[in-house]
């Protein structure tokens, strides 16, 4: 079936049906094919362009075949048409004979299409959120549990300041946090209605737009046939979440893939995220986070070709538009599947707080508190950070921590060295406690952060629960 050809003589190349057809990929759309179909039916009554008994015969035949799609999501699989909506009208002329093709009036696939794929978009970014939801669950739990556990931070991934390991998971709390509220960004710009902007420039038939967008639950229709036919705007902006959702993720496999490695030996992936090796019989590899992290570079991919496929279009719309699918559908499947991975790893990640704390006494964390405490003292900071340097190439240069020092041999370096200056250079807890500040890593600020954290992903999970 077709639904065009009067203008054609003779048949398509097959290779060109083979390279044009999309069916293979919308057929994901079917559900909300049907669903459009069936508002747009009570439209068309409303209009007069279908007799009573021709509507009620349509929606049907809509109705019978969206419980046989309920029954059997996979019954389209394997059958041949040009899209879905392609295959929806042949499926319903099947059932309810010519009177289905009347559905096409006012329309066009164009509106048809972008209707479908607003109210994809909604639903999808819903569903990320939901799944970002248990990922920070399973991190703020993780905060909560180890709260005040002190490791080191680093930068340039060189040992720098002494924080706890609820703060460093608050970190991250944070950008899947922000994540949440560009997945809501998308979904309120993916909020309006497309339908009635026919081909690009409207319809003659009198349909109510803003009650059908009633009917399929936009909040607003849109305010331009030509621009709402062609903008994958709202595609581009989920790919663009999905993407950032990956590279944080990504952030955080790499991070725990060097915790995980003997080097460091902070945390340790349940087994049931790890592999071994064909040949070296001791390894336990982070697979799992690795194909997170490689995974990543995929959307990223996606995202930016789809950016150039978008970059020279001219109005309206273009068939370039049908690859839109491939990269949507593909990014929120992987990014969907990575969340739910990423909160299994998280619930059953193994933590060593006693390799965390030995190494805090490594690499000079608690340097810029040395530095601090000799500028309350009156000393320069200029001058505070030069004598610390110096103290600590000479630990250096003789392997040995601040730990190891001699008051009389520290003096050298740091003239006002005494009691009180060894005890800070010596604590990393108390390096942690100093940071009092809002946002800080000290324990009374961590346990509010984690407060604060608990309250707003509540919220979150109470709002996705309607």
């Amino acid at each position: 079936m077709k639904l065009w050809g009067g203008r054609f003589s003779g048949r398509r190349d097959p290779l060109f049906e083979r390279f044009s057809e999309s069916f293979s990929l919308d057929q994901r759309l079917v559900a909300y094919d049907l669903r459009v179909n069936r508002a747009y039916v009570q439209e068309l009554a409303q209009a007069r362009v279908l007799k009573p008994s021709e509507a009620r015969r349509l929606v049907r035949g809509l109705d019978g075949l969206d419980r046989r799609v309920a029954r059997n999501p996979h019954w389209a699989r394997g059958q041949a048409a040009e899209d879905v909506h392609t295959w929806v009208e042949a499926q319903l002329t099947r059932i309810v004979g010519d009177v289905a093709g009347k559905l096409r009036t006012g329309r066009s696939r164009n509106d048809l299409v972008a209707t479908e794929t607003h109210l994809y978009v909604k639903d999808v970014a819903r569903d990320l959120q939901r799944a970002l939801a248990e990922l920070l669950r399973a991190l703020l739990a993780l905060a909560q549990r180890h709260a005040r556990i002190v490791l080191p931070g680093y930068t340039h991934l060189q040992p720098a300041q002494p924080i706890l390991f609820g703060h460093y998971l608050l970190a991250y709390y944070e950008m899947f946090m922000r994540d949440v509220g560009r997945l809501e960004d998308c979904r309120h710009r993916a909020d309006e209605l497309p339908m009635g902007a026919g081909a690009l420039a409207g319809t003659t038939f009198p349909i109510d737009r803003r009650r059908l967008a009633r009917e399929l639950g936009f909040a607003r229709v849109a305010s331009n046939s030509l621009d709402v036919t062609s903008d994958r705007d709202f595609v581009a902006e989920l790919l663009f979440a999905c993407t950032l959702v990956m590279l944080h993720l990504s952030r955080w496999a790499e991070d725990l893939i060097i915790y995980s490695s003997p080097g460091f030996g902070y945390v340790e992936l349940a087994d049931a995220y790890a592999t071994g090796s064909s040949l070296m019989p001791q390894k336990k590899n982070p697979d799992s986070l690795e194909l997170i992290r490689g995974k990543a570079a995929s959307i990223l991919g996606r995202l930016t070709g789809f950016l150039a496929l978008l970059k020279g279009l001219p109005l309206a719309y273009d068939r370039d538009l049908q690859e839109d699918k491939g990269a949507l559908f593909a990014s929120a499947d992987t990014v969907r599947e990575a969340l739910i991975l990423a909160a299994r790893v998280a619930h059953t990640l193994r933590i060593s707080p006693e390799r965390m704390e030995a190494m805090t006494h490594q690499g000079f964390l608690t340097a810029t508190d040395l530095a601090d405490e000799l500028v309350r003292r009156g000393v320069p900071f200029a001058e505070a950070h030069e004598q610390v340097g110096k103290l600590v190439r000479h630990c250096a240069e003789s392997s040995r921590t601040f730990t190891d020092l001699v008051d009389g041999e520290a003096r050298k370096f740091v003239p006002l060295w005494d009691r009180r200056l060894r005890a800070v250079a010596v604590s990393p807890e108390r390096a942690t406690a100093r940071r009092n500040v809002a946002g800080g890593t000290a324990p009374a600020q961590v346990a509010r952060q984690i407060a604060l954290a608990e309250r707003a992903l509540a919220a979150l999970e109470r709002r996705l629960a309607r």
